[in-house]
């Protein structure tokens, strides 16, 4: 007989993660029942060696906040990402209390987050930005210099053998985080596994077909053996990466025509050098190259994982028709459908720089991507940097009516009309917006409960439904008790 359950979570990373730890503190009663199909969860996108694990609060991502022409800096954005962290920030404190989470340490580390920019240009549109965000009360504490002896401070490696009379200058917020969202994910569904959520790796669902009821027809198989198999699930939620389309497009909900993805894979530069590693303790993001998307924005991060501490410069584009890693090469073509084919062509055509940046990529050796360093580092040596493959990211195209297709840089839940499934797409910032994103899936796909779940979401994230940036008392206080429950004092 075909297994009946509540809810169907598809993929094992931090997104079904999140909304599986929300839906058993809220609904404990429902069965929950997980796939992945890989033989452990957080291997895609969620680990931390595919992704940049930045807590991203827009401290220091020029890209939440870009100069548009001659018109004031709108800080609306940054704040917004901002404010999303702080949910994930307080969410996490309380699993931590309740002993959900191990130690903080063990999934999130402080780490200064600076922005170092060169070039008058860059240095002014830098000091403007700074002028606008240290009146924002989620950004206190910024701080801001031109003078290369405070900046040695802050991060030597970007000051040694910098070239005299070249114009320069840093943010830094003290209070930023290095976040290991592999453990965090791995944390997670062991506390749901150990409160009875049924979590089956080694299988993966290969079609979504609604029923006469309402509710969902997963089929699934198991990778080792390929035995099939189906389940009937009321809500389905599809955070299977790249993959999240494919199973959209398979359910044939309306929400989901005119999307589809565009692969772009990414390197780092890795080293776990004791004597370089120790002396920069920061995440430094800089200008994106003329031309080139923002996913492309260059960093020199300090990652802390599994205790133990090394240095990622990136990223460099790779490509790939595979939507995730561990995909198949046809994924590229088996996405068109005659809804999509025309938005896509559309973002082919009016995209000819990131085609550009992508070939020019594509043929930089090793040692061109350690000249590329020497722009954030001149002292670094060739032999000190290995690469390392990230993870893939699924840029969403998409309808748009004025100019038929766009190319997005960010992440979008699709949902069907009577909230019975979503899943989501995209990518940056993700991973640090979790809590966010799944409040309001929770919100849209179960409107009749979730008045009644508002009681228990303000326990485990106190300032729920609030605004803490209109209030700074409330912004330091909040920002005060989470930063003391994970460590994370600057």
């Amino acid at each position: 007989m075909t297994e009946n359950v509540d809810v169907v979570l598809i993929g094992g990373g931090i997104m079904s993660a999140t909304l599986g730890t929300l839906l058993h503190a809220l609904q404990p009663d429902w069965k929950i029942v997980a796939f992945e199909r890989l033989s452990d969860v957080a291997q895609e996108s969620s680990n931390a060696w595919n992704n940049a694990g930045t807590g991203h609060a827009a401290l220091c991502e020029l890209n939440y906040m870009p100069q548009q022409g001659d018109a004031p800096l709108d800080p609306a954005k940054a704040i917004s990402i901002n404010e999303q962290f702080q949910q994930s920030r307080q969410f996490w404190s309380s699993l931590v209390e309740k002993g959900v989470l191990d130690a903080p340490s063990t999934f999130i580390n402080a780490t200064p987050h600076m922005t170092f920019v060169r070039g008058e240009k860059d240095v002014a549109y830098l000091k403007a930005r700074y002028e606008v965000l240290k009146e924002q009360p989620l950004f206190a504490g910024i701080e801001y210099s031109e003078d290369s002896r405070v900046i040695n401070k802050w991060a030597p490696l970007l000051m040694q053998k910098r070239r005299k009379g070249e114009p320069f200058a840093a943010t830094r917020v003290p209070a930023g985080t290095d976040v290991d969202f592999g453990a965090l994910t791995h944390q997670l569904f062991d506390h749901l596994t150990a409160s009875g959520v049924d979590l089956r790796v080694n299988h993966e669902v290969r079609s979504l077909k609604k029923q006469k009821d309402g509710g969902w027809l997963v089929k699934y198989r198991t990778t080792i053996g390929r035995t099939p198999n189906e389940i009937k699930a009321r809500f389905v939620f599809v955070g299977a990466g790249g993959w999240a389309l494919k199973l959209l497009q398979s359910s044939g909900i309306p929400e989901i025509k005119g999307y589809g993805v565009f692969p772009i894979g990414g390197q780092f530069l890795k080293t776990t050098n004791p004597k370089v590693v120790a002396q920069h303790h920061a995440k430094v993001y800089s200008q994106a190259s003329v031309g080139a998307p923002p996913m492309s924005v260059p960093h020199l991060d300090t990652r802390v994982v599994d205790g133990e501490a090394s240095l990622m410069f990136g990223p460099f584009a790779t490509f790939s028709p595979k939507f995730l890693k561990q995909g198949s090469m046809l994924d590229i073509v088996t996405q068109v459908r005659p809804h999509n084919l025309w938005p896509m062509l559309r973002v082919a055509f009016a995209n000819p720089d990131l085609i550009t940046y992508l070939v020019s990529e594509l043929v930089k050796n090793h040692r061109k991507k350690v000249e590329n360093l020497r722009t954030f580092m001149p002292t670094a040596k060739d032999e000190d940097w290995t690469l390392i493959d990230a993870g893939q990211r699924a840029q969403v195209m998409k309808k748009d009516p004025v100019k038929g297709g766009i190319l997005q840089f960010g992440t979008e839940v699709v949902s069907s009309a009577d909230g019975s499934i979503a899943g989501l797409l995209g990518a940056s910032p993700g991973a640090s917006t979790a809590v966010p994103i799944m409040l309001e899936l929770l919100r849209k796909c179960f409107p009749e409960q979730f008045p009644g779940w508002e009681p228990e979401l303000r326990a485990l994230i106190p300032t729920f439904g609030e605004k803490l940036n209109t209030d700074a008392v409330a912004a330091a206080k909040s920002t005060a008790e989470t930063a003391e429950v994970l460590g994370i004092n600057a």
